[in-house]
């Protein structure tokens, strides 16, 4: 064994590539991530789908609520001879409102009315038989935080079913 092999070569350190330390001129660089890729463009989240509540009051009732509460009446039978978007005096007490008025098979007739032009304002609701006019008047939806479209249709069609004007029960 020869004593050279047992020293520590000083030149050692030189023969090796030295470690690259960042400094402000020269950062050290990492791997790229996909996203952060050379030519990669960055992902934009997409808006949110506009809610068809969200447009305006009357564009909504005319575009979506009508057609949606006329196709759900045709599917059980009654297809409405009136449905209607009107603005007047709201029945059995006669204050100015917006009001969904419709007419179902056998003349029964019934009022969906708005205290402004929102569907998130006050609601009430009357109703009439074949050949009479409306005595009540009915709150409708108050304790409903959140107005939609699926809920209007539901709530008016259960109330309507519950006159029993939709089916036997």
């Amino acid at each position: 064994m020869n004593d050279n092999d047992n020293r520590v070569n000083p030149n050692a350190d030189a023969q090796k590539p030295a470690e690259q330390k960042p400094t402000l001129e020269n950062p050290v660089k990492t791997n790229p991530t996909e996203d952060q890729q050379e030519g990669a463009k960055p992902q934009t989240a997409k808006p949110p789908a506009a809610k068809v509540e969200d447009k305006p009051f009357e564009t909504f009732i005319r575009d979506d609520f009508l057609p949606n509460i006329k196709q759900a009446l045709t599917e059980r039978g009654m297809p409405p001879s009136t449905l209607e978007l009107i603005q007047g005096d709201r029945p059995v007490v006669g204050d100015p409102c917006w009001m969904v008025c419709g007419e179902i098979p056998l003349g029964r007739r019934f009022w969906l009315c708005f205290a402004s032009d929102s569907i998130a304002s006050k609601k009430t609701i009357s109703l009439a038989e074949t050949g009479t006019e409306p005595s009540l008047i009915e709150p409708f939806l108050i304790d409903e935080k959140k107005m939609t479209l699926t809920l209007l249709r539901s709530r008016l069609l259960q109330r309507l079913n519950g006159q029993k004007w939709l089916t036997a029960n």
